[in-house]
């Protein structure tokens, strides 16, 4: 046993265990933001070099090597901020808006009928096989997609959303926007795609990538049917729920959107409810195995 080891055990103490306890829980919140997204790939690249040069400057006795190693440290406290620019934002937004006390979703029971209008319209467009992208704004702010579309400020039916997503509209094409108000803000919308390679089936097409890539922009929900299969899937906190039926799609949508509860939450609450969307995913997609 070294001698460095052997100073940290008799110095160990219960404030330097929290301390410890306290980084882990740091890093540990902090992987579920980049999780799903290509700052992982970086991020496992860049561990793997140094800890590599790391061990070899220490097996060698390197000086000049670990003379560079520690000068790496100042280097990456700058070159992060710039590499994670876009992960680091996405996670300073969730952490505003779950230490946010006020609720800006449409009340309860407007969130309802929402829910029941987007079901049946789905249960339908499934049947025919018509392709449909609806998303359903929560805290995050849209307006820059919403802009992208064509406006309407419309109540929410079955029948408007089966007639936006009819092949032979010139609406169809692109994504119907529900905003905080509970109003459908703007068809035919422009959405991110994801750049995740961690995706349920490579072979997704544009509209099931837009759904990804605006869950993971936001906390946004997205409902997708499948031009090709009729299928229905649901994505969520940039993760997505294959192969549902109105049932099963219903159940998620007010889980997700329809409780009244998920408008104000502590940072701690939010990482809890991270955890279980991520546990409740993996359950998913276990039964649709």
């Amino acid at each position: 046993m070294s001698v460095e080891l052997q100073w940290a055990l008799y110095n160990l103490s219960w404030k330097a265990l929290l301390d410890i306890v306290l980084v882990g829980l740091v890093f540990f919140g902090a992987s579920f933001f980049f999780r799903g997204t290509q700052a992982i790939a970086l991020v496992r690249g860049i561990l793997l070099v140094l800890v590599t040069l790391l061990i070899v400057s220490s097996l060698l006795n390197l000086l000049a090597l670990r003379w560079l190693l520690q000068n790496l440290v100042v280097v990456l406290g700058i070159a992060i901020p710039v590499i994670f620019q876009p992960e680091l934002r996405r996670a300073l937004e969730r952490l505003g808006r779950a230490g946010s006390l006020l609720n800006r979703q449409a009340p309860e029971g407007l969130r309802t009928r929402i829910i029941d209008e987007v079901c049946q319209a789905a249960e339908k467009l499934s049947e025919r096989r018509h392709g449909a992208l609806i998303v359903l704004q929560r805290q995050s702010a849209l307006e820059e997609y919403i802009r992208t579309g064509i406006p309407l400020n419309s109540d929410v039916s079955s029948q408007l959303l089966l007639t936006i997503f009819w092949p032979k509209t010139e609406l169809h094409d692109g994504a119907g926007i529900i905003d905080q108000n509970g109003r459908l803000a703007a068809a035919a919308a422009v959405l991110p795609l994801t750049a995740s390679r961690n995706l349920p089936d490579p072979k997704l097409g544009t509209r099931h990538r837009a759904a990804i890539g605006i869950s993971e922009v936001s906390d946004a929900i997205c409902v997708i049917v499948s031009e090709e299969t009729g299928r229905i899937a649901i994505t969520n906190a940039g993760r997505m729920i294959p192969k549902l039926d109105v049932k099963r799609l219903r159940t998620i949508l007010t889980a997700f959107y329809g409780d009244e509860r998920k408008g104000a939450r502590t940072p701690f609450g939010a990482l809890l409810e991270r955890g279980q969307q991520w546990v409740n995913t993996q359950r998913e997609r276990r039964n649709q195995a």
